[in-house]
């Protein structure tokens, strides 16, 4: 309980926020719950203003969702914590004279995707805008009119594609484009091509009278090709799971075979389908990555230490073939059999079939046979309202929590949270 001052006239701001001494946050934010109190002329809510502030602050949280790239959420899950050391970032330990931060997660990711080379940026869209400023500033880029997506939080694929000085080449229509349609805008006298570009529909499918080339058909027109993958599968063999791929990433590119096919470049996520940290990865040709590396935006783009960190704890699994070690690829390869295995921790709780989806702006319309507990209701504020919270899904007036995202270590804590709303 909060000793609130309760007198005729409104309390001092410094007594307020004295006595919000039990909530975890610094003086300086309890200062602003109880002046914003104040000032509302409703000093007894200055518990609740704090308490609100220390929400909007980064969480740990349980999925319950079944969406394992949950954008909202922070989309792979990754597990990485080291200690308060200085690195290697840029010191070459043979030399001793500076070294390269690309020289560690990058050339591990290009070794695994059967690159030349690869390097590292902030995000997907960071990799696309450098690449292209790199290849073909004030010249032209050709791209189908099928493949300008709106991405997340409102960002257009043809402006990102723009930001980077190139002009776009837009060919074919939204739903039919040709191999036909590229190579008459490559072969344009009017046309000064530096690349052609392949984007992968990642947060819609386009289904009925549609036609796209492969990008094997799309390698030979002279310009490089740079195929923009974005999920960021590495290998559509999936060498790292002891099943093999599952049968959901079916039709989803990937890095090593859209290489082979002949892209001379490709880019893709980090925290997608990679299972990594926010980041965007460049990889493919050596010197067209070289070109990338050295143009001015690489320096404004380029992460810092603890992402390439992580990102190489990530590249080293896959190269080990650990996928167990991939929190992402954990979830997904679970069978129905293992999840159910689990219901024991929710003795009492209804089970309920679900339908997880790999989320994150990946595979669209893809579903995952999934395992959940349910109870009636809608109880999905209280579940976010604990001091983790949880957050559930509302499905035909039950909160089902799928277990496909919540990992067991947390089975007890949701079992008796369920239990505790449904009560």
């Amino acid at each position: 309980m909060f000793a609130v001052p309760t007198q005729d006239r409104p309390p001092s701001v410094d007594r307020l926020a004295r006595s919000l001494v039990g909530i975890d946050l610094p003086p300086p934010l309890l200062v602003d719950a109880a002046r914003a109190a104040i000032a509302a002329s409703d000093p007894d809510s200055a518990p609740d203003r704090a308490r609100a502030i220390r929400r909007r602050l980064l969480t740990p949280v349980i999925n319950g969702t079944g969406v394992l790239l949950h954008t909202n959420l922070g989309r792979a899950p990754l597990a990485w914590t080291q200690s308060a050391d200085y690195s290697n970032l840029e010191m070459d330990l043979d030399t001793g004279e500076r070294g390269d931060r690309q020289a560690g997660a990058a050339a591990l990711l290009a070794r695994a995707c059967g690159a030349e080379a690869a390097m590292v940026v902030n995000n997907c869209a960071a990799a696309v805008m450098l690449v292209l400023a790199a290849l073909a500033e004030g010249r032209d880029v050709v791209v189908s009119r099928g493949e300008l997506v709106e991405i997340g939080g409102g960002f257009r694929v043809p402006d990102v594609m723009a930001w980077s000085g190139a002009r776009l080449v837009e060919v074919g229509t939204t739903n039919r484009t040709r191999r036909r349609d590229f190579a008459e805008a490559v072969a344009d006298p009017g046309n000064d091509v530096a690349a052609v570009v392949q984007v992968h529909q990642s947060n819609f499918r386009l289904v009925g009278y549609t036609e796209a080339p492969r990008t094997a058909e799309l390698a030979d027109l002279g310009p490089p090709l740079v195929a923009d993958i974005g999920s960021g599968l590495l290998d559509s063999r999936c060498p790292w799971l002891d099943g093999g791929p599952p049968p959901w990433l079916d039709s989803e590119p990937a890095a090593r075979q859209s290489l082979d096919a002949g892209a001379a470049l490709v880019t893709f996520s980090g925290d997608k389908l990679l299972g990594g940290p926010q980041a965007g990865i460049i990889a493919g040709r050596a010197d067209l990555v070289e070109s990338c590396r050295r143009h001015r935006l690489a320096r404004a783009l380029r992460p810092g230490s603890l992402v390439l960190a992580a990102l190489q704890h990530t590249a080293l699994a896959y190269l080990r073939h650990d996928g167990e070690a991939i929190d992402f690829w954990r979830m997904a390869a679970l069978s129905t059999e293992q999840l159910r295995g689990r219901l024991g921790a929710y003795d009492g709780l209804r089970e309920a079939a679900t339908a997880a989806t790999p989320g994150g702006g990946t595979l669209p319309g893809v579903e995952i046979e999934s395992v959940g507990v349910a109870v009636p209701g809608d109880h999905s504020h209280r579940l976010r309202a604990r001091p983790r919270p949880i957050i559930a899904r509302v499905l035909e007036g039950a909160t089902v929590a799928d277990l496909r995202t919540v990992h067991p270590d947390d089975d007890s804590e949701v079992a008796a949270a369920l239990r505790e709303v449904a009560g």
